[in-house]
C-alpha cells in the first residue's frame, strides 16, 4: 500500500488474497469464500458509483446465480453487509466505502461486467476476474477540474435562464459556478470531508459572483437587482442524485438506503448555510429576476438549448462519456420544457409538472437503453436533475436565517413537493416499462 501523510479510517481490502493458488481453477468451480469475495466487490463498487441499492442487489444476485449461490444482502449508503449460501456453508463479509459520489462512466463498465459474467465464469479465474475489476475500479474521473468547472459554468448558466434569469446573470453565474466546482473538485481530489468542500466550493462561487458583478457596476454601469443571479451561481452543489436515489429506493422498500441517501442530502443543503453567511457578509438579497420580455416561441426555443445545456453540464460532472451525456441533454430538453411549459400554457402546479416530466423523462429513457446499452439510472437522473428545485431550497433556507418563518415554510413546502413529484415520475415510467422492477420479489 502506498504511504499517506494521514492514517485511514477504512482499511484497505487485499482482495487477491481471496483467490485461490491453482491457477487454472475456473470461478465457477472455486471454493465459496473465492466466489464470494467477487460478488461482495462488485456490489461495493456499484455502490461507489451512486447507484441505487435495488440495482446494486439485482447485480449481486446475477453473479450469485450464475455461481450456483443464494445471497442476501442489506445495502447502505457507503456499506453493504451480506452473506452467501452454497446449500452447507455460509460466508458473510461486512464492505465500506471511504465516501460516496456518482460515476456513470464506471456505472456504464460494470453494468456490462454483470451482463457478460454468464460468459466469462466458466473460463476466468478468481485471479483474473478481480484483476479485471482492478482495470474497471481505475475508471476514476474523465475530466480535469478544469473541465469539471465549464461543466459547472454550462449547466448553472443554462440554469438561470430556466430560472428567470437574463444574459447578465448567466454569465455571473458561469464564471461563479465555474471556479467554485473547480475549487471543489481540487478539494475532493486530497480526499478532504464533504462539508468542508460544500462549505468552501459554495463561498467561493458567490464570492466570485458578487466580485464580478461589482466590476460590471463600476464598469458598465449594470443594474445592481442582477444580483438575483449569485443562488445561480452555486446550484452545481444541489444533490439532485442522492435526492432523487433516495426516493426509487423507499419505493422499493430499500429503507436504510434510501433514508442514508436522503440523509446525505440533508447534510450537503447544511452546509449550503454558507452561502447565507456569505450573502450577509456581502450584501446579497434573494430577489426577483428582472423581467425578459420574450414571446412564447422565444421561450420554448432558449428553454429547448438551455436545458440542453444544463443536463448535458451536469451529466459531464457525473462523469458521464459524451455520448451518454449527450443522450441525457437531449431527453432532458425534451422532459424540462414540457415541464416549463405545462405550468404557463396549462397552469399545472409545479410537482404535478415534475411528475409528468420525470415520467416522460424515464420513458424516453428506457426506449433509449434498449438501443443504446446505456445504464438507465445514468440517463434518466441527470436528465431531471436540472429539475431539483434548487432555488426554492436556498431561498428557504436564507429566510429560515432571517426568521422569516411563513415565507421559508412556503419555499420548503413548496420545494418538497417538486422533490417527491421527480423520484416517483421515474418510478412510475419505470413500473411501466421494466417487468422486474413491476414486482415486489
Amino acid at each position: 500500500m502506498p504511504q499517506t501523510a494521514f492514517r485511514p479510517n477504512h482499511m484497505h481490502i487485499a482482495w487477491h488474497d481471496y483467490t485461490s493458488h491453482d491457477a487454472t481453477l475456473p470461478i465457477s468451480a472455486a471454493p465459496l469464500r473465492e466466489k464470494a469475495s467477487v460478488i461482495g466487490r462488485t456490489g461495493l463498487m456499484l455502490l461507489s458509483c451512486g447507484t441505487g441499492a435495488w440495482r446494486v442487489r439485482s447485480s449481486m444476485n446475477t453473479l450469485a446465480e450464475e455461481l450456483g449461490l443464494v445471497c442476501a444482502a442489506d445495502i447502505g449508503l457507503t456499506s453493504i453487509e451480506y452473506t452467501c449460501f452454497d446449500g452447507e456453508q455460509a460466508f458473510s463479509q461486512t464492505l465500506t466505502l471511504t465516501s460516496t459520489g456518482v460515476n456513470t462512466s464506471k456505472l456504464n463498465r460494470l453494468e456490462q461486467f454483470v451482463a457478460e459474467f454468464a460468459d466469462i465464469c466458466s473460463r476466468m479465474t478468481g485471479e483474473q476476474l478481480h484483476t479485471h475489476l482492478d482495470e474497471i475500479e481505475q475508471v476514476h474521473g474523465l475530466y480535469s477540474p478544469l473541465m469539471l468547472g465549464l461543466a459547472a459554468a454550462l449547466a448553472c448558466g443554462a440554469f438561470t435562464f430556466l430560472l428567470g434569469g437574463g444574459w447578465v446573470e448567466m454569465i455571473l453565474a458561469f464564471f461563479g459556478a465555474g471556479i467554485g466546482n473547480a475549487v471543489r473538485c481540487k478539494l475532493s481530489k486530497h480526499h478532504l470531508t464533504l462539508v468542508l468542500c460544500t462549505t468552501v466550493s459554495v463561498a467561493a462561487a458567490c464570492l466570485v459572483y458578487a466580485g464580478c458583478l461589482k466590476i460590471a457596476e463600476m464598469t458598465c454601469g449594470i443594474n445592481v437587482q442582477h444580483e438575483a443571479g449569485y443562488i445561480c451561481s452555486m446550484l452545481f452543489i444541489i444533490p439532485g442524485f442522492p435526492f432523487i436515489t433516495s426516493g426509487i429506493d423507499m419505493a422499493k422498500l430499500d429503507m436504510r438506503s434510501g433514508l442514508e441517501r436522503l440523509s446525505y442530502a440533508v447534510i450537503v443543503l447544511i452546509a449550503t448555510m454558507a452561502a447565507w453567511l456569505m450573502a450577509l457578509a456581502l450584501h446579497l438579497k434573494p430577489v426577483d429576476f428582472l423581467p425578459l420580455n420574450l414571446s412564447m416561441l422565444q421561450y420554448i426555443v432558449f428553454r429547448l438549448l438551455t436545458s440542453f445545456c444544463g443536463v448535458f453540464g451536469f451529466s459531464i460532472m457525473f462523469n458521464s462519456p459524451v455520448p451518454l451525456a449527450m443522450s441525457a441533454a437531449v431527453i432532458g430538453a425534451i422532459s424540462n420544457t414540457l415541464r416549463l411549459e405545462l405550468v404557463d400554457l396549462a397552469s399545472l402546479p409545479p410537482a404535478a409538472a415534475a411528475f409528468f416530466a420525470a415520467m416522460i423523462a424515464g420513458l424516453l429513457a428506457s426506449a433509449y437503453k434498449k438501443h443504446s446499452g446505456f445504464p438507465r439510472i445514468a440517463i434518466t437522473v441527470p436528465s431531471i436533475v436540472i429539475m431539483v428545485p434548487g432555488l426554492y431550497l436556498y431561498r428557504a433556507i436564507y429566510n429560515l436565517g432571517m426568521m422569516n418563518l411563513s415565507i421559508s415554510a412556503s419555499w420548503f413546502a413548496s420545494a418538497t413537493l417538486i422533490i417527491l413529484a421527480l423520484p416517483l415520475g421515474l418510478i412510475f415510467a419505470r413500473i411501466m416499462t421494466d417487468k422486474m422492477f413491476r414486482y415486489c420479489t
